[in-house]
């Protein structure tokens, strides 16, 4: 919680989700994309999903409240059983 110049109470909010756009990615390029994409991760579990697990527990109801996540993106990246992610096709190479 922060105040601005006029006094008022304002909120920050992190936004590591959208990353440059670059017309050609290098190898680092995208492994630190990775990294920031489980970084993201770990921040709506953290913060949206146990949260809301834990507002249900005790009765409360969230309705209308929709997050996106991206676990489908890391897996394609980094999983490493059927199917294998593009980390493991290429450590095997």
């Amino acid at each position: 919680h922060v105040r601005n110049q006029k006094n008022l109470p304002e909120i920050g909010i992190l936004d590591i989700f959208g990353f440059e756009k670059f017309e050609t990615n290098s190898f680092e390029q995208m492994c630190i994309n990775v990294a920031n994409e489980q970084l993201q991760y770990f921040f709506n579990q953290h913060i949206f999903a146990w949260e809301l697990e834990e507002l249900a527990a005790e009765g409360i109801k969230m309705t209308g409240f929709r997050f996106t996540s991206n676990k489908d993106l890391l897996d394609m990246f980094l999983q490493r059983k059927n199917p294998v992610g593009i980390f493991t096709l290429i450590d095997e190479e």
